[in-house]
């Protein structure tokens, strides 16, 4: 979820609701804010707010099914998510490929930082900051391609 997502804003009650039930349904339920996790949003390829997994001895199956409380227990209780195909292997939060797309987004919040740095602590125009990261990548590649 996201702080400032609508749709999320829209289920988190009924969410807290199924977090409470957890105990009885022998499950564990959380909730992640992408924008101070980008590294697991990274992992599960999140694209969609909200996103809701099942993850069951490490295979991993998204949940597609209507958002009621209703619903989610009984997704949970009448093992409904057996029928739901998993996660595709090289796709699951546990892969090696999910491993280097979280690094991707890890290195995108830093490149964001940098430049939320240049331009607003240092007051280096916008542009600039932009020129610095295009020649460091020109430098990187070159030194890559040496």
């Amino acid at each position: 979820y996201a702080p400032w997502c609508p749709a999320c804003q829209q289920i988190e009650l009924t969410w807290e609701s199924f977090a409470k039930e957890s105990e009885q349904l022998d499950i564990t339920v959380g909730k992640v804010d992408v924008t101070q996790e980008p590294g697991l949003s990274g992992r599960f390829f999140v694209t969609t707010l909200p996103t809701i997994y099942h993850a069951n001895n490490g295979v991993f199956r998204r949940y597609r099914g209507s958002r009621t409380l209703e619903d989610l227990q009984d997704y949970v209780l009448e093992r409904k998510w057996e029928a739901v195909e998993p996660v595709a292997g090289w796709k699951s939060p546990s892969s090696i490929m999910m491993h280097g797309m979280a690094g991707l987004f890890h290195l995108s919040g830093w490149i964001r930082q940098i430049h939320s740095y240049l331009t607003g602590t240092l007051g280096i125009h916008v542009w600039i900051s932009y020129s610095i990261f295009i020649l460091a990548t020109l430098l990187i590649g070159l030194f890559l391609g040496l």
